[in-house]
């Protein structure tokens, strides 16, 4: 004798055997159930007798033969090999009849209505998570449908490295073809977006934090940067916190322009309050910073080296030729640099050089520092 738990778990899954195999042969579809009826009502009543009781028995273990090879084929075989590749936009609020029409018109699965009655069975319906998602005729059903529920969403990846400029970044997504370097720094320009940012500079160059975004396939430029920018304040006031209460002793557009600079100069993270005592230690004296990345801030990206035609370059940006901080960012620093701009190291260094490795040679005088140019640069 079974139990009657038993017995019940029996039943339940032979239930859910025979509904698959009904959905998969087609046999729930309301267009058959239409047929059925109709062709039902116009037949003739028939003369013979019911089947056997062993020809009963026999069709019920065919059906329960077939019924899980229908479900695996219903559930667990794609469409296609991958040739289709479907965006979805699955917007808040959507429901599930418009979700698989959209993939069935996509081609990555094969009936909308077994979609949905899958998804109704397993209780799913309303655990759809909106959003973006990307899928292709290799998949299966079952595996579109998890991650529509795990909320699986498409997005690119950008990361922008730490110094990077806002041509440099806007170069960046241009080659990955996400957008359109022009617009990009159009949008970096914007001065609507500025006010809403509450960024009083002429861009947004200095304020887009470094690190990894996720973008969703019809994000668009503004996003990226409120993104970013959202970051950034985030970073900053933490940064601050960890500071204390002591305040700076320039203004925040100050403090980011001269990490910037750090930024560009710096290889080590252990060198940048370093550097950052150097410039701090000039902007005292008054002496020119003097800094490389500043001559070619606008022209291209510094690489290091720099000619005698960029430190003449007559631009309000180059340090050689006007005393003070630029009048604003030549770069977007992480937070090493803003720190080492909020925290200088105390020295009395005012020269640096760089090495062959990346570090650099502090010296305090100019005679040492021509004779570490010569011995690292001749």
């Amino acid at each position: 004798m079974i139990g009657g738990a038993k017995a019940a778990q029996c039943r339940k899954q032979g239930v859910d055997w025979f509904i698959w195999s009904l959905i998969c042969s087609d046999a729930l579809n309301p267009a058959v159930l239409d047929s059925y009826k109709k062709n039902y009502h116009n037949a003739a009543m028939p003369s013979t007798v019911l089947p056997s009781g062993k020809l009963c028995l026999t069709v019920v273990r065919v059906l329960l033969l077939i019924c899980p090879l229908w479900y695996l084929a219903c559930l667990f075989m794609s469409p296609g090999n991958g040739t289709v590749v479907c965006d979805i936009s699955f917007p808040p609020g959507s429901g599930i009849r418009a979700l698989a029409a959209e993939l069935k018109d996509g081609g990555v699965i094969r009936s909308s209505w077994q979609f949905i009655l899958m998804t109704r069975l397993r209780g799913d319906a309303h655990r759809l998570k909106a959003g973006e998602y990307r899928f292709t005729d290799a998949m299966t059903p079952d595996i579109i449908l998890r991650k529509i529920v795990s909320g699986e969403v498409d997005y690119r990846k950008f990361t922008l490295p730490e110094g990077y400029s806002i041509y440099q970044a806007a170069e960046l997504l241009e080659q990955k073809g996400y957008f359109k370097k022009d617009i990009f720094l159009e949008k970096c320009r914007d001065a609507g977006l500025l006010n809403r940012l509450g960024l009083r500079g002429a861009s947004v160059e200095g304020y887009l934090y470094p690190a990894t975004y996720n973008l969703t396939r019809k994000g668009s430029e503004e996003q990226l940067l409120e993104q970013m920018v959202t970051h950034f304040e985030k970073a900053y006031s933490t940064i601050l916190d960890m500071k204390g209460e002591r305040r700076p002793a320039f203004s925040r557009n100050e403090i980011v322009t001269l990490a910037s600079i750090i930024e560009k100069e710096a290889v080590t993270a252990e060198e940048k309050p370093i550097i950052s005592s150097v410039f701090y230690n000039r902007l005292r004296i008054g002496m020119p910073l003097q800094s490389d990345p500043t001559a070619v801030y606008g022209v291209r990206a510094f690489s290091g080296k720099v000619s005698k035609a960029d430190i003449m370059r007559a631009s309000p940006y180059n340090t050689y030729l006007n005393r003070g901080l630029p009048p604003g960012p030549i770069g977007n620093p992480g937070s090493s640099a803003i720190q080492a701009a909020l925290n200088p190291a105390k020295t009395d260094f005012l020269y640096f050089v760089a090495r062959q490795d990346g570090t650099h040679q502090f010296s305090r005088t100019l005679t040492d520092h021509n004779q570490a140019v010569r011995h690292y640069l001749k």
